[in-house]
C-alpha cells in the first residue's frame, strides 16, 4: 500500500534541523516558522496552533514579522494559526525566506503583508487528507477536502483578486511561484531583502516540486603543499625530451 502524501512528507524531513523562534526588540517581533505545521507524529515536533498562539499572545509589539521557511503540513493547524493571527492587534508583515508550501502559502497570504526574498518560492494545490474506511467514506473525505480547498480558495482570491477560475487551476495543478511570478499574480507583494540561506526540504512528496540545487563544488585548495607539488610537475615537465 503506498504511502500517503502527507506522511511521505512529514517521514521525509523528520530529521531535518526544524524550529519556532521568537525574538523580540523594542516594538517588533520576529516569529521564525522554520518547520512543518502541525504536529509531526513522525518526531513529535512541528509548529503546531497552539504553540503558535501562546507565544503569539505573549506579544506586545506592534509590528510582528513571520519568517518563513515551511514544506506545508496541517490545514486545519494552519487555519487556527490565522486565527490566532486575527485576534492579534499587531500588524503582521510575512517573509518567505525559502518556501512557504502548501499549508504555509495561506499563512504567508493571510498576513497584512507579504514579501518574498530572492530565491524563494511559493506553492499552493488542493489539500490532502488519510482516510480509512469503505466507499462511503472515501467519498465522504471527499467532499470534505472539496470544502476545504474552497475555504483556500477563498484565501488566495482575497489575496490576489484573481477570478476563481484561475485560482482552481492553480491549486489543481500544484503551482510553484517563483518570487517574481506571485507578485506579478498577486500573491505576494514585493521582493525585497536578500537571499537567505535556508534550510532545504525534502520535496518528493509533491508532483511538481523544484529540483533541489546541487551544492556547489567547493573551491580547491592551493597552499604551499599544493603549490609544491605543482613546482615539482613542472620542473618534470621542462626537463622532458621533446
Amino acid at each position: 500500500m503506498k504511502m500517503p502524501k502527507i506522511a511521505q512528507l512529514l517521514r521525509d524531513n523528520a530529521a531535518r534541523p526544524r524550529s519556532l523562534k521568537v525574538d523580540v526588540k523594542d516594538d517588533e517581533a520576529t516569529v521564525y516558522i522554520y518547520d512543518v505545521i502541525g504536529f509531526d507524529f513522525w518526531t513529535g515536533e512541528g509548529v503546531t496552533a497552539k504553540r503558535f498562539a501562546e507565544e503569539i499572545d505573549k506579544l506586545q509589539a506592534k509590528t510582528i514579522h513571520l519568517r518563513i521557511n515551511s514544506p506545508g503540513g496541517d490545514v486545519f493547524e494552519a487555519r487556527a494559526m490565522v486565527a490566532a493571527m486575527q485576534r492579534h492587534p499587531a500588524k503582521f508583515e510575512a517573509h518567505v525566506d525559502g518556501i512557504a508550501a502548501s499549508a504555509a502559502s495561506f499563512i504567508a497570504v493571510r498576513a497584512d503583508t507579504l514579501n518574498m526574498t530572492p530565491g524563494s518560492m511559493l506553492m499552493v494545490h488542493n489539500a490532502w487528507t488519510m482516510a480509512v474506511g469503505d466507499h462511503r467514506a472515501m467519498v465522504e473525505a471527499g467532499e470534505l477536502l472539496k470544502k476545504v480547498d474552497g475555504t483556500i480558495a477563498d484565501d488566495y482570491q482575497r489575496k490576489s483578486g484573481k477570478p476563481r477560475d484561475e485560482i482552481v487551476a492553480w491549486m489543481d495543478s500544484e503551482t510553484w511561484f517563483t518570487a517574481e511570478e506571485a507578485v506579478s499574480a498577486g500573491l505576494a507583494d514585493a521582493v525585497t531583502g536578500s537571499k537567505v540561506k535556508a534550510q532545504a526540504w525534502n520535496l518528493a512528496a509533491y508532483e511538481n516540486a523544484p529540483a533541489p540545487q546541487p551544492e556547489p563544488e567547493p573551491e580547491p585548495e592551493f597552499g604551499e603543499h599544493h603549490m609544491k607539488n605543482l613546482e615539482r610537475r613542472l620542473a618534470l615537465l621542462e626537463r622532458a625530451p621533446a
